[in-house]
């Protein structure tokens, strides 16, 4: 944790229905930023990412269930439950309303928060991600290394097969993702895949009323291309941003991000 960040264990009674939390302080003025990590991610995963940003803008990040620093849920949970989870999180924060980016896994939690609780999400940033279950698939080799915990045990087996599962900056330096991803396989991983078994945003994205950047890598072998065309054709208030490179390019390389977000979380206030 930075100098410029301060830890807390937030909403919920002490035990396993506690999340682990890193806010960013930033300026007091500024609608905080919200992060919701990838599957098996830990919040620390996003600091590349979180170094690159505008220092004044405020982030909070949480460790899902079972990851990182957050105990294991008792119990599996679905998108919905988590998402009030967090709504209950910002409210011990003291955060009534928030920017959200969420990227893969976490965009599919983010796009269920901005329907459930719209007057919590201001604006929201969806980076490589997808509708869920019905989306347009990755191949049948990707998902095959996606479904192994050997991408969280075995450095050597992440580095071989980096390229072909995430792409991008990951086929050039696959040593990067390795030190980024490699931490263990989490309790929580199981939970998390049942918490998008069978949920799909397809019905929600017209509910989905707030100003929405949709950002997509030209070369996700995870998530093709055609799933950010479906976001941005269905929210109503959707722009779309494709930039170079592959899954995990907001934190392999996050310079070439960064500065698409900041511009779109500085526009205008809707009317």
């Amino acid at each position: 944790m930075s100098p410029a960040s301060s830890g807390a264990r937030a909403a919920g009674p002490p035990g396993v229905h506690r999340l682990h939390v890193v806010v960013r302080p930033g300026d007091p003025t500024r609608t905080p930023l919200l992060l919701m990590n990838g599957i098996g991610a830990p919040l620390k995963a996003l600091q590349p990412f979180v170094d690159a940003l505008d220092p004044a803008i405020p982030v909070i990040r949480f460790d899902a269930p079972g990851v990182g620093h957050s105990p294991p849920s008792p119990m599996p949970y679905r998108f919905p439950a988590l998402a009030r989870r967090v709504g209950r999180m910002l409210d011990e924060l003291g955060h009534p309303r928030v920017d959200v980016l969420g990227i893969s896994w976490g965009g599919g939690l983010a796009q269920q928060f901005a329907v459930s609780q719209p007057h919590r999400c201001r604006r929201l940033v969806l980076v490589a991600t997808a509708t869920g279950s019905l989306m347009v698939p990755a191949s049948p080799l990707v998902l095959r290394h996606m479904l192994t915990p050997r991408r969280y045990t075995d450095r050597g087996y992440l580095r071989h097969v980096a390229g072909h599962l995430y792409g991008g900056t990951a086929r050039t330096d696959p040593a990067l993702v390795a030190r980024l991803l490699h931490q263990g396989y989490p309790p929580g991983y199981t939970y998390q895949l049942i918490a998008g078994m069978g949920w799909t945003s397809l019905a929600l994205l017209p509910l989905i009323r707030q100003p929405t950047l949709v950002l997509a890598g030209d070369d996700d072998p995870i998530i093709p291309l055609a799933n950010s065309r479906i976001l941005h054709t269905l929210i109503p208030r959707a722009e779309r941003h494709v930039y170079a490179g592959g899954h995990l390019e907001l934190v392999c390389a996050p310079d070439r991000i960064v500065p698409v977000v900041e511009r779109f979380l500085a526009g205008h206030p809707e009317r």
